[in-house]
């Protein structure tokens, strides 16, 4: 029995919490967590927490997405609701943590397209972004232009006045720069006395030149900037007052950076490598794959662990003659002829990733095909996908709810149970132990 500590339950995952209170032999703790009719939650603390330590359990999943935002918005008020209520610490327990892929979306081809090395002709192509906003006189020339000219000159040729008139032409035979000057300083502001009384269409700035504006575009492959979800869900629950973030397995462990409070990154492999010894016949002559070159560092360290050999899958990217959006063609790099395959990766969402890399497997010899996977979110039409594969067994954990996909996937799909792990988590944390022994599995 532990003694001095609340198991605090969201509604993403009601089973999970459940056995996580079951094998801490405590029961959750009641509360009120449910939505007015605008759409608002409303959350009430129904026992003390003053002066406990308060494990919230809410994953980050909510059936297609359709209520992500709003669990996780829940755990947020809960987390204030405890502070508030005197909690000596308040714990986040994560399973799938949200938005954790999000962070490495804005680094793929981003930034400002690179200045072009000199042409044929000894110019320099210049973008948008490369050209100075006020060049200055006799500087270089853009490719903006539809005819290329000196930036300077043009914007002399431009009316200074109030903007709303034609530019007028210079009427005496002084150069460009000698007539708005003035070379004398005499003519020049007699000039642009006579200039007041003008109007032009067109400020030093051509907004309104549309020709002009309009031939200042992007080079294709250039990728606008994507907001960090990550950096923003990190804020958030630290300013609703968590003092402590528990999850498994991150789909980018950096997220851990985000945060100014400890955060534990609970991992599925011990769970995974028992079950590959325990269910899989003559594992040892199995092949341990990687779906993608992201997950290769995770499954070789499953396959040198267990003495297995180690294989990837490499997705080549090559732009098509048709079009020029970039089609991925996947390679297989090692031998699975007429052996055993055990693909393995951190989350699968729609599914096209492991169903892909297992059609290729399945092409190049491989007897039967496994998925082992920690979190199986399956959106979208990934179970549809899942079924028509050449996947002989999928390997989930019941990091988020698994009731409806067993349902549909049946035998093909096995779950496996994560609250004894997060159990022990809460426990060890609880007394101030060591949770280092839960990251191996001998």
């Amino acid at each position: 029995m532990v003694r001095n500590i609340v198991i605090l339950g969201g509604n993403s995952h009601p089973r999970l919490v459940e056995s996580v209170c079951n094998s801490l032999g405590l029961p959750s703790c009641n509360r009120i967590l449910t939505k007015f009719s605008s759409g608002e939650s409303r959350c009430e603390i129904q026992d003390s927490v003053r002066g406990k330590d308060v494990y919230i359990i809410q994953t980050g999943f909510g059936g297609n997405g359709s209520k992500l935002n709003d669990h996780f918005m829940d755990l947020c008020i809960m987390i204030s609701a405890c502070k508030t209520g005197s909690a000596r610490r308040v714990t986040a327990v994560l399973p799938l943590f949200p938005y954790s892929r999000q962070p490495d979306l804005p680094y793929k081809k981003a930034g400002a397209p690179l200045i072009q090395p000199p042409s044929e002709n000894g110019r320099k192509d210049y973008t948008f972004d490369s050209v100075p906003a006020t060049p200055a006189p006799g500087g270089p020339k853009s490719s903006g232009f539809p005819n290329p000219a000196d930036i300077t000159n043009k914007l002399i040729r431009t009316s200074l006045g109030n903007g709303s008139g034609p530019a007028s032409p210079k009427a005496n035979g002084k150069a460009n720069g000698d007539a708005y000057f003035g070379g004398n300083g005499v003519n020049g502001t007699q000039e642009h006395q006579d200039r007041r009384g003008q109007t032009g269409n067109f400020t030093t700035h051509d907004y309104e030149n549309l020709s002009i504006v309009n031939a200042f575009e992007a080079r294709p492959g250039y990728k606008q900037w994507v907001a960090q979800a990550g950096t923003l869900v990190a804020n958030l629950l630290t300013c609703a007052g968590a003092d402590h973030v528990i999850t498994m397995d991150l789909h980018d462990p950096q997220v851990q950076g985000f945060f100014d409070v400890p955060v534990d990154n609970l991992y599925g492999r011990p769970l995974l490598k028992q079950y590959i010894m325990q269910n899989i016949p003559n594992y040892k002559e199995a092949v341990i794959i990687s779906p993608d070159a992201g997950g290769a560092k995770r499954a070789t360290a499953i396959a040198d662990s267990m003495g297995m050999d180690f294989a990837l899958i490499h997705k080549e990217r090559r732009p098509t003659r048709i079009t020029d959006r970039q089609n991925a063609s996947m390679m297989l790099v090692g031998n699975v002829a007429d052996r055993v395959c055990i693909l393995l990766d951190d989350i699968a969402d729609t599914g096209n990733t492991i169903t892909r890399a297992a059609k290729l497997l399945k092409k190049e010899g491989a007897t039967k095909i496994y998925a082992l996977l920690t979190h199986g979110v399956f959106s979208g039409d990934a179970i549809s996908r899942i079924k028509a594969s050449a996947l002989d067994k999928v390997v989930v954990t019941n990091s988020v709810p698994q009731g409806e996909h067993k349902a549909l996937l049946g035998s093909k799909l096995e779950v496996l149970d994560i609250a004894p792990i997060f159990a022990e988590a809460i426990r060890r944390v609880h007394h101030g132990e060591s949770i280092s022994v839960l990251f191996n599995f001998d």
